[in-house]
C-alpha cells in the first residue's frame, strides 16, 4: 500500500472520528482505537503490537484535539482550577502506570479488556445512566487517588477519560458545565504523559513498522489530526438535527458491535 493511499485512509478515519465525536459528544479515542487496529491489520502490522500502536497513536491525537478543547473551556471559565490541580498528580502517575500495564499485556488481552470497557459504556448509554449530582467534598488524597484511576484506565485504552471524570466531578458538586470543562482539561495531561510513555515503552521494538516512533504511528497521527477537528463541527451540526434518543441508542449499538468484536476476537 502506497504512502499516499495510506495517508488518505487516515484522513478518512480522522473525518469519521471527528464527525462521530461531534455527533455523539464523546472523545475520538473510542472510535480511533478500533479503527486503527483494523487499518493496521490491513497494512500487515504485527498483531502483537497493533493494539498498543493504536492506543499510543490515539493518545497522541488527543493531545492536539484536547488542547483545543481545553483552551475553549478555559476561555469560557468552565474549568475548576482547584479540582484540576488536585487531580493532576494522580492523572499523570496513573497515565504512566496505565501505559506500563498495557506494555506488559499481550495484544489479545489488551484488546479484550478494551472490548469489555466499551461494552460497559454501551450498557450505560442504553439504560441512560447519568451522573447523580452530589455535594461530596473529597480531600486532596481522595482526589489524587481518583485521578490515578482515571489516568490509568484512560491511558490503558487510549481515551480522554471523560466517561469517568465527569461523573466523579458531578458527585463532587460540580455543575455539568464545570464537570465537562474540567474533564476536558484533565484529558490533556493524560494524553500527553501517556503518549510520551508509549514512545518510551515501545522504543526499539523490532516489530514496529516504518514511520513509527515507539508506539506512535506518525502518518496516522497527522491524518487524524488534520481531518478530525474540522469534521467535528459537521458532527455538532448533525447532532442538532437528529433526535437525542436516536443518537444515544445508535452510538450504543455501535459501541456494542465494537466491544463484541474485540471480546470475541
Amino acid at each position: 500500500m502506497s504512502i499516499a493511499l495510506t495517508l488518505f485512509g487516515y484522513l478518512a478515519l480522522g473525518a469519521a472520528a471527528g464527525t462521530m465525536a461531534g455527533l455523539f459528544g464523546v472523545g475520538g479515542g473510542l472510535i480511533i482505537v478500533p479503527a486503527l487496529v483494523f487499518a493496521f491489520g490491513l497494512q500487515g502490522v504485527a498483531p502483537e503490537i497493533a493494539m498498543h500502536l493504536a492506543v499510543g497513536t490515539s493518545l497522541a491525537t488527543i493531545v492536539v484535539t484536547g488542547a483545543s478543547s481545553t483552551l475553549g473551556h478555559y476561555r469560557k471559565g468552565s474549568i475548576h482550577k482547584g479540582w484540576f490541580m488536585a487531580l493532576l498528580p494522580g492523572l499523570m502517575l496513573g497515565a504512566i502506570g496505565g501505559v506500563f500495564i498495557a506494555g506488559n499485556l499481550s495484544g489479545t488481552v489488551l484488546g479484550t479488556l478494551f472490548g469489555v470497557f466499551v461494552l460497559l459504556l454501551a450498557a450505560k448509554m442504553v439504560f441512560g445512566l447519568k451522573p447523580r449530582p452530589g455535594s461530596l467534598a473529597p480531600g486532596r488524597v481522595a482526589m489524587t487517588l481518583a485521578g490515578g484511576v482515571v489516568g490509568a484506565i484512560s491511558a490503558l485504552f487510549g481515551i480522554g477519560g471523560g466517561a469517568m471524570t465527569v461523573p466523579w466531578l458531578s458527585r463532587c458538586g460540580a455543575t455539568m458545565t464545570q464537570a465537562v470543562g474540567t474533564s476536558a482539561a484533565c484529558g490533556l495531561p493524560i494524553a500527553l504523559v501517556g503518549a510520551l510513555t508509549f514512545v518510551v515503552v515501545g522504543w526499539g521494538n523490532p516489530l514496529l513498522p516504518a514511520w513509527a516512533t515507539g508506539f506512535i504511528m506518525w502518518p496516522a497521527f497527522f491524518g487524524i489530526v488534520l481531518a478530525s477537528v474540522p469534521f467535528a463541527r459537521v458532527g455538532v451540526k448533525l447532532a442538532h438535527v437528529l433526535p437525542a434518543r436516536v443518537l444515544r441508542l445508535s452510538f450504543a449499538l455501535l459501541l456494542a458491535v465494537v466491544g463484541l468484536r474485540f471480546v470475541l476476537g
